[in-house]
């Protein structure tokens, strides 16, 4: 594992409003075996963690453009050569992209790892075991959510699961499984579970914000009871999540941690998202890299599918007429949430649910509360495949800029029929060639 041993002890530094697509934030760091000393430094620690999440390379940017420009719905419109690869689905070993996700993903477990084995061990008067419990948990659910995404992106992978502390501590690891690979990730999760407090955050773990990522986690592993388990502890807790009307009530209007958001990164002018500067034309401060395609604009502008979904997009003034997306608009600040868990999707993972255990009454109505608050008529699916058909274009809709796209029609087994996506070697991504020169012990994916 060639990545750096350091843990992120700080908030990351203001960062340049002119970033190369590859840039990212800058980092106080400091070395791991000083980081985690005292209850307060435990703390900061994890508040790390969720910056690393939010940073440039994983949730601030390049991981969801690999589903973005992958998904079919995204174009890119720039001249660099990395996302065009991802835009065209001809990804090749040293994609700058893929390999900065691929180490901020890691980087983040290895500060995890840190974090679960030191905090348990510290001896201070004043860091009570009920707050241990929570650091920890909270380190454990972040954790999970690192090893998901990389089983989802690249499949079985190495799990390191102890502090680095030289460059040799894991020398020898294989890639493990796919299967190896999720197992890691609900025993993380289940482990969260039982540390983390009972309560509503909607910027950190709490059980709830565990319950909501096994939902997703059961989606993924076609375990439809135990995911229609955990989607529905969620939809029922009615007094702290909602779908709220309408569509951009979540977002619009400067709006950050509303009922709507089950979990999702904060940003701060010293910390920014960088969404905005890809997804907004230049007249408004971005660069209009990333940019709805014309079926996609096509969808959301139709009253009867996007309804009032089409706020998600707008189009610039004559003569360039260019839609663009308005999801993430904070500029210059930088300070729009990404989104990583709403409650519209635990909405759609129990109507998938409950389709695939033949429940297609109440399947429907999941489905058709997120269709009214979009304002639009309810489906009248009357058949599993109809009503799977039917949450795959809700879905495509509603996380339109979320990253959900790709990976949905992955799992699913989609992706040929829609993208036309004829080599199962290329629904992974590469594993990063500059990581295979490093570690002998790390196999490629096939095909690449």
């Amino acid at each position: 594992m060639r990545l750096s041993i350091y843990l992120l002890a700080g908030i990351s530094l203001l960062t340049s409003s002119c970033k190369k697509f590859l840039d990212v934030q800058p980092e106080q760091q400091v070395d791991a075996s000083e980081a985690v000393t005292s209850a307060g430094s435990a703390e900061t620690a994890v508040n790390g963690l969720y910056n690393l999440l939010g940073a440039d390379a994983y949730y601030g940017s390049n991981f969801q453009a690999l589903s973005y420009l992958s998904g079919g719905d995204i174009q890119w419109t720039g001249s660099q050569s990395a996302p065009a690869q991802i835009a065209n689905r001809q990804l090749s070993a040293d994609n700058g992209n893929v390999a900065s996700s691929w180490a901020a993903i890691y980087r983040t477990v290895l500060s995890a790892n840190y974090i679960i084995d030191a905090i348990p061990k510290l001896s201070d008067p004043l860091f009570t075991q009920v707050k241990k419990d929570q650091l920890t948990g909270e380190a454990y659910f972040v954790r999970a959510l690192s090893y998901f995404d990389l089983a989802r992106g690249w499949g079985g992978v190495q799990l390191i699961l102890t502090p680095t502390r030289l460059p040799g501590d894991h020398a020898g690891i294989k890639r493990s499984s796919l299967e190896e690979t999720y197992r890691q990730v609900l025993s993380d999760l289940n482990k969260a579970v039982e540390l983390l407090p009972l309560t509503t955050n909607r910027n950190k773990a709490t059980r709830k914000t565990a319950w909501a990522l096994k939902a997703r986690y059961f989606l993924y592993r076609e375990q439809w009871d135990s995911a229609d388990v955990y989607a529905t502890k969620i939809i029922d807790d009615a007094a702290s999540y909602q779908l709220l009307k309408p569509y951009n009530a979540f977002y619009a209007n400067n709006a950050v941690a509303t009922a709507e958001s089950v979990f999702e990164i904060g940003y701060s002018v010293s910390f920014k998202n960088g969404h905005f500067n890809w997804w907004l034309p230049p007249a408004l401060g971005g660069r209009r890299e990333w940019a709805p395609n014309a079926q996609l604009v096509e969808l959301l502008n139709d009253p009867a599918i996007g309804g009032n979904r089409n706020a998600l997009i707008a189009q610039t003034a004559p003569p360039g007429n260019l839609w663009y997306g308005k999801l993430f608009y904070r500029t210059p600040t930088g300070t729009d949430p990404a989104y990583l868990i709403r409650i519209a999707e635990l909405y759609l993972i129990r109507a998938e649910a409950r389709t695939k255990n033949k429940q297609l009454t109440t399947a429907l109505d999941d489905l058709n509360a997120i269709r009214d608050r979009a304002g639009i008529a309810p489906s009248n699916a009357a058949t599993e495949d109809a009503l799977l058909l039917a949450i795959e274009n809700e879905r495509r809709l509603e996380f339109a800029f979320e990253g959900d796209r790709w990976f949905n029609l992955v799992r699913t087994g989609r992706a040929t029929a829609v993208l036309g996506v004829t080599d199962p070697n290329r629904l992974v991504f590469p594993i990063p060639a500059d990581e295979l020169l490093a570690d002998k012990d790390l196999e490629p994916n096939p095909g690449y």
